[in-house]
Protein backbone atom coordinates (compact mmCIF):
# COMPACT_ATOMS: atom_id res chain seq x y z
CA UNK A 1 0.00 0.00 0.00
CA UNK A 2 2.77 2.00 0.89
CA UNK A 3 4.73 1.64 -2.11
CA UNK A 4 1.38 2.69 -4.83
CA UNK A 5 0.57 5.43 -2.32
CA UNK A 6 4.53 6.93 -2.80
CA UNK A 7 4.22 5.97 -6.56
CA UNK A 8 1.10 7.98 -7.05
CA UNK A 9 2.41 11.14 -5.53
CA UNK A 10 4.99 10.93 -7.38
CA UNK A 11 3.60 10.76 -10.38
CA UNK A 12 1.19 13.75 -9.41
CA UNK A 13 4.46 15.50 -8.66
CA UNK A 14 5.69 14.42 -12.39
CA UNK A 15 2.33 15.40 -14.08
CA UNK A 16 2.44 19.00 -12.04
CA UNK A 17 5.82 19.87 -12.89
CA UNK A 18 4.92 19.23 -16.60
CA UNK A 19 1.93 21.35 -16.28
CA UNK A 20 3.96 24.39 -14.94
CA UNK A 21 6.78 23.69 -17.71
CA UNK A 22 4.32 23.78 -20.34
CA UNK A 23 2.75 26.50 -19.57
CA UNK A 24 2.20 29.50 -22.07
CA UNK A 25 3.26 27.29 -24.90
CA UNK A 26 2.64 27.05 -28.19
CA UNK A 27 2.52 23.51 -28.98
CA UNK A 28 2.27 24.07 -32.62
CA UNK A 29 5.52 26.49 -32.28
CA UNK A 30 7.57 23.96 -30.06
CA UNK A 31 6.75 21.57 -32.59
CA UNK A 32 7.82 23.45 -34.89
CA UNK A 33 11.12 24.31 -33.14
CA UNK A 34 11.73 20.53 -32.98
CA UNK A 35 11.25 20.11 -36.50
CA UNK A 36 13.94 23.03 -37.74
CA UNK A 37 16.33 21.51 -34.74
CA UNK A 38 19.98 20.93 -36.06
CA UNK A 39 19.65 17.11 -36.49
CA UNK A 40 23.61 16.74 -36.65
CA UNK A 41 24.35 18.34 -33.23
CA UNK A 42 21.61 16.40 -31.66
CA UNK A 43 22.94 13.26 -33.18
CA UNK A 44 26.58 14.48 -31.97
CA UNK A 45 25.17 15.09 -28.19
CA UNK A 46 23.93 11.80 -28.57
CA UNK A 47 27.72 9.97 -29.46
CA UNK A 48 28.94 12.02 -26.37
CA UNK A 49 26.41 10.34 -24.38
CA UNK A 50 27.77 7.28 -25.01
CA UNK A 51 31.27 8.54 -24.13
CA UNK A 52 30.30 9.87 -20.91
CA UNK A 53 28.89 6.53 -19.58
CA UNK A 54 32.21 4.87 -20.67
CA UNK A 55 33.90 8.03 -18.36
CA UNK A 56 31.53 7.10 -15.58
CA UNK A 57 32.73 3.33 -15.57
CA UNK A 58 36.34 4.53 -15.27
CA UNK A 59 35.88 7.07 -12.74
CA UNK A 60 33.51 4.32 -10.55
CA UNK A 61 36.89 2.14 -10.85
CA UNK A 62 39.56 4.54 -9.66
CA UNK A 63 36.42 5.11 -6.54
CA UNK A 64 36.64 1.65 -5.84
CA UNK A 65 40.20 0.81 -6.49
CA UNK A 66 40.99 0.77 -2.45
CA UNK A 67 38.14 -1.76 -1.90
CA UNK A 68 38.87 -4.21 -4.73
CA UNK A 69 39.37 -5.14 -7.86
CA UNK A 70 37.00 -4.52 -10.85
CA UNK A 71 35.87 -5.57 -14.37
CA UNK A 72 35.48 -2.89 -16.56
CA UNK A 73 32.84 -4.72 -18.36
CA UNK A 74 30.84 -5.78 -15.20
CA UNK A 75 31.47 -1.86 -14.31
CA UNK A 76 29.81 -0.73 -17.75
CA UNK A 77 27.38 -3.02 -17.36
CA UNK A 78 25.98 -2.22 -13.95
CA UNK A 79 26.53 1.26 -14.40
CA UNK A 80 23.98 1.22 -17.26
CA UNK A 81 21.44 -0.97 -15.08
CA UNK A 82 21.69 1.46 -12.74
CA UNK A 83 21.09 4.52 -14.03
CA UNK A 84 17.99 2.84 -16.08
CA UNK A 85 16.37 1.43 -13.17
CA UNK A 86 16.76 5.23 -11.68
CA UNK A 87 14.97 7.01 -14.47
CA UNK A 88 12.12 4.16 -15.02
CA UNK A 89 11.67 3.96 -11.26
CA UNK A 90 11.08 6.83 -8.30
CA UNK A 91 13.64 7.83 -5.32
CA UNK A 92 17.28 7.09 -7.08
CA UNK A 93 16.66 2.97 -6.62
CA UNK A 94 19.10 2.41 -9.22
CA UNK A 95 21.71 4.29 -6.55
CA UNK A 96 21.26 1.02 -4.98
CA UNK A 97 21.18 -2.15 -7.68
CA UNK A 98 24.27 -0.52 -9.55
CA UNK A 99 26.85 -1.62 -6.30
CA UNK A 100 24.73 -4.29 -5.39
CA UNK A 101 25.00 -5.90 -9.03
CA UNK A 102 28.58 -5.01 -9.20
CA UNK A 103 29.58 -6.15 -5.35
CA UNK A 104 27.80 -9.75 -6.25
CA UNK A 105 29.71 -10.04 -9.86
CA UNK A 106 32.78 -9.04 -8.64
CA UNK A 107 33.08 -10.40 -5.32
CA UNK A 108 33.11 -7.35 -3.01
CA UNK A 109 31.43 -6.38 -0.08
CA UNK A 110 27.76 -4.23 -1.42
CA UNK A 111 27.87 -2.44 1.68
CA UNK A 112 31.45 -1.02 0.71
CA UNK A 113 30.06 -0.60 -2.90
CA UNK A 114 27.15 1.71 -2.16
CA UNK A 115 29.35 3.95 -0.35
CA UNK A 116 31.46 4.70 -3.40
CA UNK A 117 27.99 5.96 -4.75
CA UNK A 118 28.39 8.51 -2.16
CA UNK A 119 31.75 9.24 -2.94
CA UNK A 120 30.91 9.60 -6.75
CA UNK A 121 28.21 11.76 -5.57
CA UNK A 122 30.73 14.60 -3.27
CA UNK A 123 33.04 14.33 -6.20
CA UNK A 124 30.31 15.69 -8.56
CA UNK A 125 29.32 18.18 -6.66
CA UNK A 126 32.63 19.54 -6.37
CA UNK A 127 33.11 19.37 -10.20
CA UNK A 128 30.09 20.82 -11.19
CA UNK A 129 31.03 24.04 -8.89
CA UNK A 130 34.07 24.01 -10.35
CA UNK A 131 32.30 24.26 -13.90
CA UNK A 132 29.36 26.43 -11.89
CA UNK A 133 33.15 29.09 -10.96
CA UNK A 134 34.24 29.54 -14.47
CA UNK A 135 31.10 30.56 -15.77
CA UNK A 136 30.23 32.98 -13.08
CA UNK A 137 33.76 34.32 -13.53
CA UNK A 138 34.38 33.99 -16.67
CA UNK A 139 34.35 37.18 -19.15
CA UNK A 140 31.01 36.02 -20.77
CA UNK A 141 29.10 34.96 -17.93
CA UNK A 142 25.95 37.63 -17.71
CA UNK A 143 27.48 39.76 -15.06
CA UNK A 144 24.04 42.24 -15.58
CA UNK A 145 21.83 39.35 -14.82
CA UNK A 146 19.95 39.75 -11.14
CA UNK A 147 19.61 36.07 -10.48
CA UNK A 148 23.79 35.86 -10.64
CA UNK A 149 24.17 37.42 -7.43
CA UNK A 150 21.88 34.26 -5.88
CA UNK A 151 23.74 32.01 -7.69
CA UNK A 152 27.38 32.88 -6.61
CA UNK A 153 25.86 32.66 -2.76
CA UNK A 154 24.50 29.35 -3.38
CA UNK A 155 27.56 28.05 -5.25
CA UNK A 156 29.37 29.64 -2.21
CA UNK A 157 27.46 27.45 0.11
CA UNK A 158 27.29 24.20 -1.66
CA UNK A 159 31.29 24.62 -2.11
CA UNK A 160 31.41 24.54 2.33
CA UNK A 161 29.30 21.51 2.06
CA UNK A 162 31.15 19.50 -0.24
CA UNK A 163 34.45 20.55 1.25
CA UNK A 164 32.54 19.23 4.93
CA UNK A 165 31.54 16.07 3.46
CA UNK A 166 35.18 15.19 2.36
CA UNK A 167 36.57 15.66 5.60
CA UNK A 168 33.25 14.06 6.88
CA UNK A 169 34.48 10.87 4.30
CA UNK A 170 38.45 11.12 5.30
CA UNK A 171 37.57 10.97 8.89
CA UNK A 172 34.89 7.61 8.51
CA UNK A 173 37.37 6.58 6.15
CA UNK A 174 40.62 6.13 8.75
CA UNK A 175 38.37 4.94 11.41
CA UNK A 176 36.03 2.38 10.05
CA UNK A 177 36.96 0.00 13.85
CA UNK A 178 35.53 3.34 15.60
CA UNK A 179 32.25 4.03 13.75
CA UNK A 180 31.59 0.56 14.38
CA UNK A 181 31.98 0.68 17.99
CA UNK A 182 30.37 4.18 18.16
CA UNK A 183 27.10 2.10 16.25
CA UNK A 184 27.25 -0.33 18.56
CA UNK A 185 27.02 1.69 21.85
CA UNK A 186 24.42 3.60 19.92
CA UNK A 187 22.47 1.20 19.59
CA UNK A 188 23.17 -0.40 22.88
CA UNK A 189 18.94 -0.39 23.13
CA UNK A 190 18.26 -2.70 20.23
CA UNK A 191 18.81 -5.95 21.05
CA UNK A 192 22.58 -7.28 20.29
CA UNK A 193 22.32 -9.12 17.07
CA UNK A 194 20.34 -5.81 15.43
CA UNK A 195 22.94 -3.60 17.28
CA UNK A 196 26.26 -5.95 15.98
CA UNK A 197 24.69 -5.85 11.94
CA UNK A 198 24.33 -2.51 12.04
CA UNK A 199 27.74 -2.38 13.10
CA UNK A 200 29.54 -4.13 10.94
CA UNK A 201 27.46 -2.23 8.15
CA UNK A 202 28.52 0.87 9.61
CA UNK A 203 32.02 -0.83 9.59
CA UNK A 204 32.05 -1.52 6.15
CA UNK A 205 30.30 1.66 4.65
CA UNK A 206 33.24 3.60 6.30
CA UNK A 207 35.63 1.00 4.81
CA UNK A 208 34.10 1.87 1.37
CA UNK A 209 34.94 5.60 1.63
CA UNK A 210 38.74 4.30 1.18
CA UNK A 211 39.45 6.36 -1.73
CA UNK A 212 39.30 9.57 0.37
CA UNK A 213 42.67 8.75 2.02
CA UNK A 214 44.47 7.43 -1.18
CA UNK A 215 46.04 10.31 -2.96
CA UNK A 216 46.57 9.04 -6.30
CA UNK A 217 43.11 7.19 -6.81
CA UNK A 218 41.27 10.47 -5.59
CA UNK A 219 43.09 12.30 -7.74
CA UNK A 220 42.81 10.38 -10.22
CA UNK A 221 38.88 10.19 -9.77
CA UNK A 222 38.76 14.01 -9.79
CA UNK A 223 40.54 14.58 -13.10
CA UNK A 224 37.70 11.87 -14.64
CA UNK A 225 35.02 13.66 -12.50
CA UNK A 226 35.74 17.43 -13.99
CA UNK A 227 36.35 15.44 -17.61
CA UNK A 228 32.59 13.78 -17.11
CA UNK A 229 31.17 17.04 -16.17
CA UNK A 230 32.82 18.75 -19.02
CA UNK A 231 31.49 16.30 -21.56
CA UNK A 232 27.77 16.70 -20.01
CA UNK A 233 28.08 20.30 -20.38
CA UNK A 234 29.67 19.37 -24.51
CA UNK A 235 26.06 18.04 -24.85
CA UNK A 236 23.84 20.57 -23.16
CA UNK A 237 25.46 23.20 -25.39
CA UNK A 238 24.89 21.16 -28.65
CA UNK A 239 21.59 20.48 -28.21
CA UNK A 240 21.39 23.91 -27.38
CA UNK A 241 22.85 25.53 -30.34
CA UNK A 242 20.49 23.07 -32.17
CA UNK A 243 17.61 25.02 -31.67
CA UNK A 244 19.43 28.30 -32.33
CA UNK A 245 19.85 29.12 -28.74
CA UNK A 246 22.96 32.14 -28.58
CA UNK A 247 24.97 30.50 -25.73
CA UNK A 248 28.58 30.68 -24.89
CA UNK A 249 30.17 26.80 -24.25
CA UNK A 250 30.65 28.65 -20.32
CA UNK A 251 26.84 28.69 -20.23
CA UNK A 252 26.55 25.05 -20.20
CA UNK A 253 28.41 24.86 -16.88
CA UNK A 254 25.23 26.98 -15.22
CA UNK A 255 22.87 24.64 -16.81
CA UNK A 256 23.94 21.59 -15.82
CA UNK A 257 23.87 23.15 -12.70
CA UNK A 258 20.54 24.08 -12.69
CA UNK A 259 19.20 20.49 -14.37
CA UNK A 260 21.40 19.33 -11.26
CA UNK A 261 18.75 20.72 -9.35
CA UNK A 262 15.93 19.80 -10.77
CA UNK A 263 17.19 16.31 -11.13
CA UNK A 264 16.96 16.35 -7.58
CA UNK A 265 13.03 16.19 -7.52
CA UNK A 266 12.08 12.67 -6.73
CA UNK A 267 10.39 11.59 -10.14
CA UNK A 268 11.20 8.77 -12.75
CA UNK A 269 14.16 9.93 -15.16
CA UNK A 270 13.65 13.67 -13.71
CA UNK A 271 10.58 14.36 -15.59
CA UNK A 272 9.10 17.65 -15.19
CA UNK A 273 12.37 19.19 -12.96
CA UNK A 274 14.53 18.39 -15.55
CA UNK A 275 12.65 20.21 -18.21
CA UNK A 276 11.41 23.53 -16.06
CA UNK A 277 15.22 23.37 -14.88
CA UNK A 278 16.25 24.03 -18.46
CA UNK A 279 13.44 26.35 -19.54
CA UNK A 280 14.28 28.53 -16.86
CA UNK A 281 17.99 28.77 -17.27
CA UNK A 282 17.91 29.07 -20.93
CA UNK A 283 15.11 31.79 -20.92
CA UNK A 284 16.52 33.63 -17.74
CA UNK A 285 20.07 33.64 -18.47
CA UNK A 286 20.34 33.85 -22.39
CA UNK A 287 17.17 35.22 -23.18
CA UNK A 288 15.84 32.36 -25.37
CA UNK A 289 12.13 32.25 -26.50
CA UNK A 290 10.49 29.98 -24.56
CA UNK A 291 8.88 27.81 -26.87
CA UNK A 292 12.68 27.35 -28.38
CA UNK A 293 13.42 26.43 -24.92
CA UNK A 294 11.07 24.14 -24.50
CA UNK A 295 11.69 22.41 -27.27
CA UNK A 296 15.27 21.77 -26.77
CA UNK A 297 14.41 20.58 -23.04
CA UNK A 298 12.54 18.06 -24.49
CA UNK A 299 15.14 16.69 -26.91
CA UNK A 300 18.03 17.16 -23.92
CA UNK A 301 16.62 14.63 -21.77
CA UNK A 302 14.87 12.06 -24.79
CA UNK A 303 18.31 12.15 -25.67
CA UNK A 304 20.03 11.85 -22.41
CA UNK A 305 17.52 9.22 -21.49
CA UNK A 306 15.87 7.05 -23.80
CA UNK A 307 19.57 5.95 -25.59
CA UNK A 308 20.88 4.64 -22.04
CA UNK A 309 17.20 3.23 -20.61
CA UNK A 310 16.55 0.96 -23.54
CA UNK A 311 20.93 0.07 -23.44
CA UNK A 312 19.51 -0.83 -19.29
CA UNK A 313 16.68 -2.83 -20.21
CA UNK A 314 18.02 -4.98 -23.13
CA UNK A 315 21.53 -5.63 -19.96
CA UNK A 316 18.66 -6.32 -17.58
CA UNK A 317 17.10 -9.00 -20.08
CA UNK A 318 19.99 -10.83 -20.76
CA UNK A 319 21.34 -10.98 -17.03
CA UNK A 320 17.79 -11.76 -16.47
CA UNK A 321 16.51 -8.97 -14.44
CA UNK A 322 13.23 -7.75 -14.92
CA UNK A 323 11.20 -4.51 -14.21
CA UNK A 324 9.13 -6.60 -11.57
CA UNK A 325 12.07 -8.31 -9.99
CA UNK A 326 14.03 -4.84 -9.75
CA UNK A 327 12.41 -3.85 -5.64
CA UNK A 328 13.69 -7.29 -4.47
CA UNK A 329 17.03 -7.18 -5.95
CA UNK A 330 17.01 -3.61 -4.70
CA UNK A 331 15.49 -4.47 -1.22
CA UNK A 332 18.63 -8.11 -1.13
CA UNK A 333 21.96 -5.73 -0.01
CA UNK A 334 19.98 -4.21 2.77
CA UNK A 335 19.63 -7.49 4.05
CA UNK A 336 21.95 -9.86 2.92
CA UNK A 337 25.58 -8.28 2.59
CA UNK A 338 27.48 -8.37 5.90
CA UNK A 339 30.80 -9.33 4.76
CA UNK A 340 33.45 -6.35 6.02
Amino acid sequence: MAHHIRTALVSLLAIALLAWFLRGANIRDVAEQVRHANLALILASVLIVAVIYVVRTVRWQYVLQPVGPTRFRTAFRTTIIGFAASFILPARAGEVLRPYLLARQDGLSATAAFATVVVERVLDMIAVLALLSVFVWAPTGPSTSPLLEAVKLSAAAAGLVAAGLMGVMWVLASHPDWMGRAVLKAGAVLPVRIAQTLSKLARTFSEGLAVSRAPRALVLASVWSVLLWVLIAAQIWLVTRAFGIAMPFTGSFLLQALLVVGLALPTPGGVGGFHEAYRLGTTTFFAADNDAAIGAALVLHAASFIPITIAGLVMMTSDGLSLRRLPDAIVAPQTGDLRG
